[in-house]
């Protein structure tokens, strides 16, 4: 056993590894081991015939058992992943549950949809299987208590996950659905987030408000309880739905529209030569910015237009080039057709070289690029 959390990871100890993943149990899950025992307690005193202590005992085996629904519904997942071709990055065991980070989206509706679907399955056979154990049991008895409550909550559990709503795994399976039906990934995530805030407002109304027009007292283990699982709920929902619209604005980005045209003109030319190249292009794409071009085509600098402009009239034909024009190193071009996700990517893994990046058609130069503008349409 280890400590982790790097690499992004859950804080926690790693307890061994599934799927070719870590399996994460967090400090936070302690925590709630212990509440959820000590609030159980009372309810095996009240129930069977044991002492304080064995109370507590027979409420920890509960939990314990808890936790093991918790961990099959996450390795249901994981191994429903890595069946479709998703790679698996880590199954945890945290405060409010549990969760399997995954390396990369699931390529398909349907496939989501069963990724999603087979953790809530999973308690719900569990559900079942802890319900017919119980059955032939003495009523009033430990065992009877122990298979009673663990039958519950995976019902529960399972039943409450495929609510149709982000960040629950129901939502997953909304999400694969309008994606199956739109064609849009981005429209199904947007649409299940949505979803999931209305199912975290109507969580608080069913644990707060309803108790209220009833004339029920609500407890503070109940106010609590609300605003952590609405919180929850809430703050996946909000995630999920500004995800999306990010990678709308990702889907929506395009070398082409953020560029500045510019022309190319040779590296051991002069200013005076600059501005014949521009009056020339002028009639068909006008444009100010140009690029250096080395002996064998290849983009080796970007014209500091105002510079070049700076430059008298008397001296333009014998100042070189480079003597306005800022270095490019290799690699800081990409090509002028690319959008999307790998548009982003290429500019990002290029824009730490230099902070103006060449665009090229089939080699030939044809703009510029500043990163500086497309970090700000990510942001728009």
């Amino acid at each position: 056993m280890r400590a982790t959390g790097h690499d992004g990871g859950t804080r926690g100890w790693v307890v061994g590894r599934v799927a070719g993943a870590p399996v994460v149990v967090s400090p936070g899950w302690l925590l709630a081991a212990a509440v959820l025992t000590y609030l159980f307690a009372p309810t095996v005193r009240s129930l069977v015939a044991v002492s304080e202590a064995g109370a507590y005992a027979v409420a920890g085996v509960f939990v314990l058992l808890l936790l093991g629904s918790v961990f099959l519904h996450e390795l249901a997942h994981a191994l429903m992943a890595r069946r479709v071709g998703v790679p698996v990055q880590e199954l945890a065991v945290t405060l409010l549950g549990g969760h399997t980070r995954m390396g990369a989206a699931a390529p398909s509706p349907g496939s989501s949809a069963l990724v999603a679907v087979s953790g809530p399955l999973v308690n719900l056979a569990l559900g079942a299987a802890a319900w017919l154990l119980a059955a032939p049991t003495a009523p009033g008895g430990v065992a009877w208590l122990v298979l009673s409550a663990a039958a519950l909550a995976n019902v529960f559990v399972g039943a409450f996950n495929l609510v149709p709503g982000l960040p629950l795994d129901g939502g997953r399976v909304l999400e694969a659905l309008v994606w199956r039906v739109t064609g849009e990934r981005v429209r199904g995530t947007v649409a299940a987030g949505w979803v999931g805030r209305l199912v975290a407002v109507g969580v608080l109304a069913w644990l707060l408000v309803r108790p209220l027009v009833l004339g029920v007292q609500v407890s503070l283990v109940s106010v609590v309880w609300a605003a952590l699982v609405g919180a929850f709920l809430w703050s996946g929902a909000d995630q999920a739905v500004r995800a999306a619209r990010a990678e709308r604005t990702v889907d929506a980005l395009a070398v082409a529209g953020l560029m500045l045209p510019a022309v190319g003109v040779p590296a051991r030319g002069t200013v005076g030569d600059l501005d014949t190249v521009l009056v020339g292009a002028a009639s068909s794409a006008p444009t100010s910015h140009a690029l250096l071009q080395g002996p064998d085509g290849a983009v080796v600098g970007v014209v500091d237009a105002a510079a070049a402009a700076a430059v008298p009239p008397a001296l333009r034909s014998t100042t070189p080039l480079s003597a306005v024009a800022t270095p490019l190193p290799p690699g800081a071009v990409v090509p002028v057709g690319l959008t999307g996700r790998r548009a982003v990517e290429a500019v990002a893994a290029v824009a730490r070289l230099a902070p103006v990046l060449a665009v090229v058609d089939a080699g030939r130069p044809v703009g510029v690029l500043r990163s500086a503008d497309v970090a700000r349409a990510l942001r728009s």
